[in-house]
């Protein structure tokens, strides 16, 4: 935990206006627990202190395990068990654990002597897992157990909170406890003594799995950020807005990042799973190679491609080979564009192109960016009228941005230049939308102006690409079939979508060709958006992107990705309440 324990016991650090060890007695006090032990080691002192100046009158006593810097939780969880009188059953909670209080009723609750409270392993995660048959812990796995090939699918991790019946704890755990903590592994954890009694019948232990409601383990400083999230409702606009990413972390439904919901299939998935261990030991392959990987997906001339790290590392490239080119940019458009050519001049999109104010600022601008589909009103334009407006305009160069270009039906300008080479054509893409592979930032950009894309490749790093990246390249060309599919199911998705939000109190909700919706919704007021998304995340952990600030009229309004139908149907539901509240 350091810094943060440098100075403070990581029990005693804050979250949401109070304290981890001040929510656990809390929680316990509301379920009616008064005698309290507590096992200290680091900074004892200020554990000690807080409780007796904070929990007056609770009954406390304090166990400290001098060796702590040098021991696991098998001496800690001894040393308690050795100082109680064992006059009743003991719930066990170690103290790095944030809980809804509701957990604590269920464990106690649960018609089982012996409980552990379990949860579906999730990414994150970490520590000992479990598998649950019959409603009882069958296997436990350590952390030590959970080999490369090792597969978390059908496992639960423990949350760390036990209620053991006192005669378990009298006639078979105290001394395995004592046993391991002073003659076998002090360094071990207890899980690997409750292990090993699991596989003896009369100490099975139940298996209380929660449900929905929420926990965090506060391993690292990094979870401290997930507590919050979780804890603290009216923060989590302010560390989203932060992360800008990230989102595996935090149990939120994304409705802003934009993603392919059906690609990568389960089976690449696997083929990626398997060759990961060698993937992450790895170098990926030199440029032109990645380059070739590609070609053979697009179906094009390797020599006009440059894979990239993600659509965004071409903007400050393109910024300096273009240096000083006047540009034309859409309104609204995305961020990179405005921030890549600061002083461009803008044309509408309201949504709908004004090509007549594109075709003025031609005679004025070298560069005319086209954004196809655009992001975020998802206003898409024809491939072919692009093309024939580049061709004739030969003394400007046209960027056309189509990371959404696949959701639209709309062909590739990378197709009718490979037919009808241009070269004042730069074709700009982001894979992460149409392949549903954010997280691997991959992208490529296109051009038979062999110089410019030769100066593109002379500034890329000699390793580009990381191996997995480079391993799913590999992959495209082997389901292809899938992929076509997979893009024909978000756009029915998507249509379907469009429906459900159009029976909501909005204003107007937009045809799009992008795998994301526009819609603007009904009233005046700029900060609706911004109050329905804050709801949203407050009420519903759902997280929508509020675009109003993007359009001159200040309309309030929400880009909405397009997700899997229950997803989509869950935002509807959610939406659907908080603006009929805002109505009245």
């Amino acid at each position: 935990m350091w810094p943060l324990s440098a100075s403070c016991h990581k029990a005693l650090l804050p979250v949401g206006g109070t304290t981890i060890l001040g929510r656990i007695m809390d929680s316990l006090v509301k379920a009616g627990i008064s005698r309290v032990t507590v096992v200290t080691g680091y900074r004892a002192h200020d554990v000690e202190r807080f409780l007796r100046c904070d929990y007056p009158d609770a009954d406390l006593r304090f166990v400290h395990s001098p060796r702590f810097a040098e021991t696991n939780n098998v001496v800690s969880l001894s040393l308690a068990l050795e100082e109680l009188a064992l006059d009743a059953d003991v719930v066990l909670i170690e103290c790095d654990l944030l809980f809804d209080p509701t957990l604590i009723a269920r464990l106690i609750d649960n018609p089982g002597r012996d409980v552990a409270l379990v949860d579906r392993y999730r990414s994150g995660m970490d520590g000992t897992v479990v598998t649950v048959r019959d409603g009882f812990v069958a296997e436990v796995y350590p952390t030590e157990a959970q080999g490369a090939d090792f597969d978390y699918r059908d496992k639960f991790k423990t949350l760390n909170i036990y209620q053991f019946s006192r005669e378990f704890i009298q006639t078979t755990l105290r001394a395995w406890l004592r046993a391991y903590a002073t003659m076998v592994d002090s360094s071990c954890y207890y899980e690997l003594v409750l292990g090993m009694l699991t596989n003896i019948p009369a100490h099975r232990i139940s298996a209380e799995i929660v449900t929905g409601e929420r926990w965090v383990e506060v391993d690292s400083p990094s979870d401290l950020t997930v507590a919050s999230f979780q804890f603290e409702p009216e923060q989590r606009p302010a560390i989203l807005d932060r992360a800008f990413g990230g989102h595996w972390n935090y149990d939120v439904l994304d409705f802003a990042f934009m993603r392919n919901a059906y690609f990568p299939t389960g089976a690449m998935l696997a083929a990626m799973r398997h060759a990961l261990p060698e993937l992450v030991a790895d170098y990926g392959s030199a440029q032109p190679v990645l380059n070739e990987k590609l070609s053979l997906f697009l179906r094009c001339d390797p020599s006009r491609l440059q894979v990239l790290h993600g659509a965004t590392q071409a903007f400050p490239i393109l910024g300096r080979i273009l240096d000083g080119a006047s540009a034309a940019v859409p309104t609204p458009t995305f961020g990179e564009y405005t921030r890549a050519f600061p002083c461009a001049a803008a044309y509408p999109d309201a949504p709908g192109v004004d090509w007549a104010a594109l075709r003025r600022l031609s005679r004025d601008c070298r560069l005319l960016v086209i954004v196809n589909p655009n992001n975020p009103t998802g206003t898409t334009l024809s491939s072919t009228q692009v093309h024939a407006f580049a061709q004739r305009r030969p003394g400007n160069m046209v960027l056309v941005d189509e990371s959404f270009l696949a959701f639209s039906g709309e062909p590739s300008l990378v197709d009718l230049l490979e037919r009808q080479p241009l070269d004042n054509v730069i074709v700009l893409t982001s894979l992460s939308k149409c392949l549903g592979t954010s997280g691997l930032r991959l992208g490529y950009v296109y051009s038979c102006n062999q110089a410019l894309i030769e100066q593109v490749g002379a500034e890329l790093p000699v390793w580009n690409l990381s191996a997995p990246a480079e391993f799913l390249l590999e992959l495209l060309v082997k389901f292809t079939s899938a992929y076509a599919a997979s893009i024909e199911r978000t756009v029915r998705d998507r249509e379907e979508f469009r429906r459900q939000l159009e029976l909501l109190p909005m204003r107007e909700v937009y045809p799009s060709g992008g795998n994301f919706l526009l819609a603007r919704l009904a009233g005046d007021d700029p900060l609706l958006a911004d109050r329905v998304r804050r709801w949203l995340l407050r009420s519903e952990r759902i997280e929508v992107k509020d675009v109003t600030g993007r359009f001159l009229s200040r309309t309030p309004s929400l880009r909405l990705a397009v997700r899997a139908p229950a997803d989509n149907t869950r935002l509807i539901t959610a939406l659907e309440s908080i603006l009929s509240t805002e109505a009245t």
